[in-house]
């Protein structure tokens, strides 16, 4: 009788399996960790361009607060009041996305404008966020968990 090397079809199909159950339990988990790190990138750009918002109106203190376009700038960004170079490019060019998130920032009410709001929702619900992020001139980042376009609600981003 001859002896053969190698797998049977049995021992390979039993491999595959196990490879399957595995895979089954960790890529639901990356897709989590990767949610969790766009939701951190977008509260972070948030809090930038809260920060953004105020120095700019202490900048140019006959317009106020302002749009999202006019804190940062195309590189090479020069700063002007139409470009101030506070935020990065990314987030204040069009499309206004960076991390699966997309970004709205304006001025509320006439120039000076002495209020201002900042949204942040996931381009791809449940896939790059499953939260959306609102800010105004309080600095305070609020949350809402609801598939819909961020708003004012509670509770407050610690």
């Amino acid at each position: 009788m001859r002896k053969h090397k190698g797998f049977s079809l049995i021992e390979l199909l039993i491999v595959i399996a196990i490879m399957l159950i595995l895979s089954a339990i960790a890529i639901p988990n990356l897709l989590r960790a990767r949610i969790a790190a766009n939701e951190s990138s977008a509260v972070a750009t948030v809090r930038s361009i809260n920060t953004a918002q105020v120095t700019y109106a202490s900048t140019y203190v006959n317009t106020g607060y302002t749009i999202l376009a006019q804190l940062g700038g195309a590189n090479p960004c020069v700063p002007s009041a139409l470009t101030s170079c506070l935020i990065d490019s990314t987030v204040s060019v069009a499309p206004f996305t960076k991390s699966g998130f997309v970004f709205a920032a304006g001025p509320v009410g006439a120039a000076p404008a002495i209020q201002f709001t900042v949204n942040s929702d996931p381009t791809t619900w449940a896939q790059t966020g499953s939260r959306h992020f609102f800010s105004d001139e309080s600095a305070v980042i609020r949350f809402n968990i609801a598939n819909a376009p961020a708003t004012v609600v509670n509770p407050p981003l610690n």
